[in-house]
């Protein structure tokens, strides 16, 4: 396989855990904090999630279709949360959530599919 075809994948994936955690971490590790330091760490960490984001779309995008691109982020955005949601803010998960993670797959195949 191709450098470039699984490096923008693996940096959208640890990008996106650098997201989910810059727009969701808060809420967990800093509820009795003011507001705008919370807005203030998340910015610094979402400044991680760029530093591999932009490199994943810039390596990616040839190899994949923009669409390509889009679709999945979506599905590693969707698979990242799910794992950050159970894990760390000890959420559960219900069948309706996976149903919405198969449509969201569909989304990827259907992008996909020649």
């Amino acid at each position: 396989m191709q450098v470039r075809t699984w490096l923008p994948i693996t940096l959208l994936v640890f990008s996106n855990v650098f997201m989910t955690f810059a727009w969701y971490g808060h809420l967990r590790t800093q509820k009795d904090t003011p507001l705008l330091w919370a807005i203030l760490s998340s910015w610094g960490i979402a400044f991680f999630e760029y530093m591999l984001m932009v490199p994943a779309n810039r390596i990616g995008f040839g190899r994949y279709t923009l669409p390509q691109l889009k679709v999945i982020q979506e599905g590693v955005t969707l698979a990242v949360f799910a794992v950050f949601a159970v894990v760390y803010m000890r959420q559960r998960l219900t069948l309706n959530h996976a149903w919405a993670g198969l449509c969201l797959m569909g989304a990827v195949w259907f992008t996909f599919r020649k």
